[in-house]
């Protein structure tokens, strides 16, 4: 057991080890697509902008004319600040054509460099931030939001998107896996692990905080 999950297991709330795996054996039936979340600190081009991989983003209603996402954000993310600032985000689904993508904003902080840097500058009708290569993408306007200690879940109007009829598949979090070189997949591990102790601790207070 890696170290990270050993010191959760001291966190109120955690579950005992045998339990914890059965659960993480439900979580593996399924094999979730990555999601490219961007946002910007405000919709003018040159603005201060956002980016991160996530797994937590779903469609959030039914009705036709009124879509809806829910989207989950880790809080110590420089993207979380940014969606806070503008209330708006957008999110594209990747190819294993653009892998390239999730390396660059999925493996270092905005917060220390520019994820955007040598990539022009495109918005979206919203004011989001644009990427090239995705298969699919929606504009996002925060509705609600609410915080569960890690995360900022987020209810938001889809203003607008649209998806590439080109037969290309969303690449997966188990398909990354798969495709990434060995020095990719142990930084993978490592932010895993350093982002699992964040989290840890973070539930841990909030659980404090509202007694649950």
């Amino acid at each position: 057991m890696p170290d990270s999950q050993a010191r959760a297991l001291e966190h109120a709330g955690a579950l005992d080890l045998a339990t914890a795996d059965a659960v993480d054996a439900v979580y593996r039936l399924y094999d979730p697509p990555l999601w490219l979340v961007t946002a910007a600190e405000t919709p003018t081009a040159g603005s201060q902008r956002g980016g991160c991989i996530a797994i937590l983003v779903a469609r959030a209603s039914i009705v036709h004319q009124m879509p809806r996402m829910v989207v989950g954000i880790a809080r110590q993310h420089h993207t979380w600040r940014m969606i806070e600032a503008s209330r708006r985000f957008a999110v594209y689904l990747l190819p294993e054509s653009a892998v390239e993508l999730v390396w660059r904003f999925g493996l270092a902080t905005g917060t220390e460099i520019d994820k955007y840097a040598d990539l022009p500058e495109l918005r979206t009708p919203l004011g989001n931030p644009r990427v090239q290569g995705p298969i699919a993408w929606l504009d996002c306007e925060v509705e609600n939001s609410m915080s569960t200690g890690d995360r900022s879940l987020y209810i938001a109007a889809v203003t607008g998107g649209g998806a590439q009829h080109d037969g290309a598949s969303p690449l997966t979090a188990g398909r990354l896996m798969a495709l990434a070189p060995a020095d990719k997949r142990a930084e993978l591990d490592r932010l895993y692990a350093r982002d699992g102790d964040i989290d840890a601790a973070a539930i841990d207070a909030w659980r404090r905080e509202h007694r649950v």
